[in-house]
């Protein structure tokens, strides 16, 4: 009679909770969990509870189960999603269809620990980069790439709104997360990356993040104003740190390592070149970058540390660049993209840079003249982060 009464159950727990006959996705929580299968949900692979589709609802996550997303998965306006330290949510390796979004109204509370962070990584038993999207945050922060205040532009994936005049406006909580194997590609012009921010604003607390083994970009800013502190990524196919439709939140203590298969450490753009600088009165992207450090694979390999193009400004301080042919690139014109303007006016700076093995340390393709001194300042005691210390216990390497 028990093992009958176990099967039955097992049967029942197979739920679908529609979210109302407004077109989207009805939400999938399927419960394959030990204690209702009694065989551990097959095999290793295997999670307890899938995530799909548009929650209307809150959801609270239990650490002692293990999730898989397998599509899209939209947390609406108004809803909150709590994940508490030690969850892993696994994602089935389909590619750019499977992402978590958090959208504008929406938050995400994930609070891990530095001996339990929270870790997004990809079902496959041999899991590779690219395996699934990502996680993305929308938030009503400014943004360039639109004309008013109030306005919106939509997201690569997903086609979500954000952006708007709330430069403070909460997304909820990042803190001690890993996001691995992440970056599929829905087209050439549509790519996930580990954590991609839209108009995120500085109301939201991001901190200790991590992406791991990403095919596109590990950590991108679509405007906004988040300030990110204790940032991580290794390997990223694309470019490490990437910026763009005016951003002018702060990053602060940040590690990047190069793999095999990468592009910039931070490519760094002042608005989307794609889209326009449509923002009136315009800006451009001028976030403030302090304790910096990017390991590349030595100045013999063809690779830049940071490029900084389209108009952006920003303001480095402490960096070490460690193992590049180029330490920074600036690229613009004296019209729609004045990136030598920010040099000549102050608005573009690195002071206490360090070049370990980089063959050129600075090179000027803005049109504009200008020094090198009137863009850095080198330091040889210039450290950068101090990633052994807090990157310990609960990054990859």
């Amino acid at each position: 009679m028990k093992s009958n009464f176990l099967l039955g159950l097992a049967l029942a727990t197979t739920l679908f909770v529609s979210c109302g006959e407004d077109g989207t996705s009805d939400i999938v929580i399927n419960d394959n969990s030990t204690t209702n299968n009694n065989n551990g949900g097959g095999s290793n692979s295997s999670c307890e509870v899938e995530l799909k589709g548009n929650y209307t609802s809150d959801l609270t996550l239990d650490s002692t189960k293990c999730y898989i997303i397998t599509g899209a998965t939209i947390f609406e306006d108004g809803t909150t999603l709590t994940i508490p330290a030690g969850t892993v949510i696994k994602a089935a390796a389909t590619g750019a269809d499977v992402y978590l979004a958090i959208a504008q109204g929406a938050k995400i509370m994930a609070e891990g620990t530095s001996s339990q962070p929270i870790v997004f990584t990809s079902n496959a038993n041999t899991p590779n980069a690219g395996d699934w999207g990502g996680l993305i945050l929308l938030g009503k922060a400014p943004i360039n790439s639109v004309t008013g205040g109030t306005a919106t532009s939509t997201s690569e994936i997903a086609s979500l709104p954000y952006g708007g005049s709330s430069a403070d406006d909460n997304s909820g909580v990042l803190s001690y997360v890993r996001v691995e194997y992440s970056g599929g590609k829905a087209d050439g012009s549509s790519e996930n990356n580990g954590f991609s921010f839209y108009g995120v604003g500085n109301g939201t607390k991001i901190e200790y993040i991590q992406m791991f083994e990403g095919k596109d970009d590990g950590v991108e800013f679509f405007g906004g104003t988040v300030n990110v502190n204790n940032v991580s990524v290794v390997n990223a196919q694309d470019d490490s740190i990437d910026w763009t439709e005016g951003y002018t939140g702060t990053i602060t203590d940040a590690y990047v390592k190069h793999g095999t298969d990468h592009d910039k450490g931070i490519e760094a753009d002042g608005y989307n070149t794609d889209i326009g600088n449509l923002a009136d009165p315009k800006f451009f992207s001028k976030p403030t970058v302090t304790n910096l450090t990017i390991e590349g694979l030595g100045s013999g390999t063809e690779n830049e540390a940071i490029r900084l193009r389209a108009g952006t400004q920003g303001i480095f301080t402490n960096v070490l660049l460690v193992g590049f042919a180029e330490g920074f690139d600036l690229d613009g014109d004296a019209t729609d993209n004045p990136t030598g303007n920010g040099v000549t006016n102050g608005d573009l700076k690195a002071t206490d840079v360090k070049f370990d093995d980089v063959t050129i340390k600075v090179k000027n393709d803005t049109g504009i003249s200008f020094t090198t001194a009137d863009f850095l300042t080198e330091d040889a005691n210039a450290t950068g982060t101090d990633y052994a210390t807090w990157g310990a216990d609960w990054t990859r390497q």
